[in-house]
């Protein structure tokens, strides 16, 4: 795909610059000046014989390029030379070329240094280039890019000591690299440069054990049995976490963005698990912004060649139990470490990259990167299309005079920008519908998704599904000068084949005035709706849009309503978390308009709606709400059910309620036992729980529990 962005126009020099991105119609002493908005579209052509040797020598009149079957002018035209073999000794770090203006502009306007001066405590960042320009020519740009939180400390050495010998011994005198990290947030450690003895510098200045500790951990029949009573792993945690690696290499991709030279981004990870109720979306967005800016992923797998032992090394204990022995701990186990890799491997493929995974010679994926990056044409064009509509736009690249039996290897599309305060109504609510559909979901807007499930027959289940929004971001509207912002919702339900089964359009006005204005910034806005579901697996991709700046914000995930009724175990439904009871009165953004769907939401009662948490994060002033129901599908009378919250810091047992002893309260038709707490927060010091709940049914001797990661604040 292409890198398509909005540029300036190219125009004769004028006494002042014109506006980016901008249409007007300027008075200036009696002359009018005329400025528009032209869209630069760089693409990285690599022409090859056919016995896979670069083509050289070709021209800017060679070459016919197409978008939507439509002739393109080429306005830019270059060809980076790329060396392939690698040397050794320490080259003579060099100027990289620019054009003769502005290396004098830079010249002139950059004092020289002071023999004592002290370097900037300033963050380093890529140095972007002008909209046409080719700032490293003949230059192979490498980035390394070390996930400190996916690796422990021993892959993060491992990492690191190949991407010494790299630059040590494997560089070529055509490369370029830059390296950034990523702990807690992303951070350029260097911009692209040839000096080794800068790069070697650091990469051993890496802060070896940084990050760890936010591997991922698994709570299947391969997990190790810690000696703690139900202990909860990290499970719960690692689905953020993942939409936190995601969301760095989107970053490291926007910072690389505005280079028109083909990218290689090395990326070292211990695996990446894609596991729980994911946000999809972020995947794919991360993917296509990936696309947008030429940038190829090169994921490696630091932990090299791995033998893994059918119950687990030395490094953990025991899985226990009878998995041991009927073979799912080693399935388990397998599974799991496939699962890591295979999210890799998606990165790689969907980007034109390669992965590195199952060798100890960590090295050869930067070799790999290197290799496949050979000498290319730089071909730009601004598109005779200006329509700012958003839709995809193919490109097709031929040789007018070359044999067939050249290759051309080049993206084969973009997405266009898109201008939302010149959206008609119609059009916006088409750019909507046209969202769900699109392979493009976009990650402007922050969401979180909560799906949950309840009984109510024996073949239908309540499905409530609640959303959350940073208050922050929606804050934008207020500094418009807006008094209300405006969120919509769209949402599709599809089953396992793909066909929609259920659907939602809502919006919800928010005043931006007094209090509301005021704790907007700090508050999340909370939106919920419900869908009757019959078991089965299905799909869900939920969309929300600030009317006001147009910011989008995609949720997709998959999810599994099982069947209760013939559950072995005692089977319980979702355990919602919850700190808010909300008066159907004042439940204004909500989608359930039909008083009979209310009427079946067990989370409403008394004239009041249960407001889960999805983020899970709590207030040490507040009182945490669990409800869930337990299942008695073959009773009659209720079959009494006890049942306890208890709260885990590590292994120890921080707090634990009383047990809660039902009798009585039993659905003839749902055979639904509902269980509620109130536990008070006070008493919990701040900081990360377990919060697990125990539910026995003794004259039966079944029981279930339910564990999942939560937060304490202040």
């Amino acid at each position: 795909m292409a890198a398509g962005a909005q540029q300036p126009p190219q125009q004769a020099p004028a006494p002042s610059p014109t506006p980016q991105n901008s249409r007007a119609l300027v008075a200036t002493q009696g002359t009018a000046t005329f400025t528009t908005t032209r869209q630069l579209v760089v693409e990285d052509v690599i022409v090859k014989d056919k016995d896979g040797n670069p083509v050289k020598g070709l021209k800017a009149s060679d070459f016919v390029v197409t978008e939507d079957g439509k002739p393109q002018n080429i306005d830019v035209f270059q060809y980076e030379s790329l060396e392939t073999e690698p040397t050794e000794q320490t080259p003579q770090p060099r100027q990289l070329q620019q054009r003769p203006a502005v290396a004098e502009a830079a010249a002139a306007s950059t004092p020289a240094p002071a023999a004592d001066a002290v370097k900037p405590a300033t963050r380093n960042d890529i140095a972007p280039e002008k909209p046409g320009d080719v700032k490293y020519q003949d230059r192979r740009l490498l980035v390394m890019f070390f996930d400190m939180t996916s690796m422990p400390i021993q892959d993060q050495m491992r990492a690191q000591t190949a991407a010494q010998k790299f630059i040590k011994t494997q560089m070529t005198a055509s490369d370029l690299m830059a390296i950034m990290t990523f702990s807690s947030d992303v951070k350029v450690v260097e911009d692209f440069t040839d000096d080794r003895d800068v790069l070697l510098k650091d990469v051993k200045g890496l802060v070896i054990g940084e990050g760890s500790g936010m591997d991922e951990t698994t709570s299947d029949d391969s997990a190790a049995d810690s000696g703690a009573a139900f202990q909860q792993d990290d499970t719960e945690f690692n689905i953020f976490n993942t939409d936190r690696q995601l969301d760095a290499l989107a970053t490291a991709v926007k910072k690389l963005a505005s280079l028109n030279e083909k990218k290689a981004l090395v990326y070292f990870a211990s695996g990446m698990t894609r596991n729980g109720f994911d946000n999809q979306a972020e995947l794919q967005a991360t993917i296509n912004a990936a696309i947008r800016a030429n940038v190829a992923f090169y994921p490696i797998d630091a932990r090299g060649l791995v033998a893994q032992a059918p119950l687990g090394d030395a490094t953990k204990g025991s899985p226990g139990s009878q998995a041991m022995y009927s073979g799912s701990s080693a399935r388990a186990g397998t599974s799991d470490f496939q699962a890591q890799q295979e999210t890799l491997f998606t990165l790689a493929s969907d980007t034109g990259g390669k992965v590195l995974l199952d060798d100890n010679e960590l090295s050869n994926g930067i070799v790999q990167a290197q290799k496949d990056i050979l000498s290319y044409y730089i071909v730009g064009y601004y598109t005779s299309n200006d329509k700012l509509d958003g839709k995809f736009r193919r490109i097709k690249i031929i040789l007018k005079n070359e044999s067939a039996t050249a290759k051309l290897d080049y993206r084969q599309g973009y997405y266009a920008g898109r201008e939302f305060g010149k959206t008609s109504g119609e059009d916006k609510e088409r750019q909507l519908a046209e969202a769900l559909m699109l392979g493009d979901p976009v990650t402007d807007l922050t969401v979180d998704l909560e799906v949950d499930y309840f009984r109510l027959a024996k073949d239908r289940y309540f499905v409530p599904v609640v959303a959350k929004i940073p208050g922050s971001e929606l804050a934008m509207a207020q500094h418009g000068g807006a008094d209300t912002a405006k969120i919509d919702f769209i949402g599709v339900v599809k089953d396992g084949a793909g066909k929609t089964v259920q659907n939602v359009r809502d919006s919800v006005d928010i005043k931006l005035k007094g209090e509301t204005a005021a704790q907007l910034a700090k508050s999340p806005i909370v939106y919920d709706t419900g869908f009757t579901l019959a078991p089965g697996q299905y799909s869900v991709r939920f969309l929300a849009r600030d009317n006001a700046t147009g910011k989008m914000g995609t949720y997709d995930a998959k999810f599994t309503i099982p069947d209760l009724g013939t559950d072995k175990q005692l089977p319980i439904s979702s355990v919602v978390l919850s700190s808010q009871r909300t008066p159907l009165s004042a439940a204004v953004f909500s989608a359930e308009k039909d008083k009979k769907l209310l009427s079946a939401n067990p989370l409403v009662q008394d004239g009041e709606k249960l407001v889960p948490s999805v983020t899970r994060v709590f207030n040490k002033s507040q009182q945490m709400y669990v409800y869930l129901e337990a299942y008695e599908p073959t009773a009659d009378t209720t079959q009494p059910i006890v049942a306890s919250v208890s709260f885990y810091r590590g292994k120890t047992l921080a707090f634990q309620t009383a047990p809660l002893e039902v009798t009585e309260g039993l659905n003839e038709k749902s055979k639904a036992l509902p269980l509620r707490f109130a536990v008070p927060l006070a008493k919990l010091v701040p900081g990360r729980y377990t919060c697990q709940v125990s539910v026995l049914q003794p004259t039966a001797q079944k029981f279930a529990f339910w564990r999942a990661q939560m937060m304490l604040t202040q």
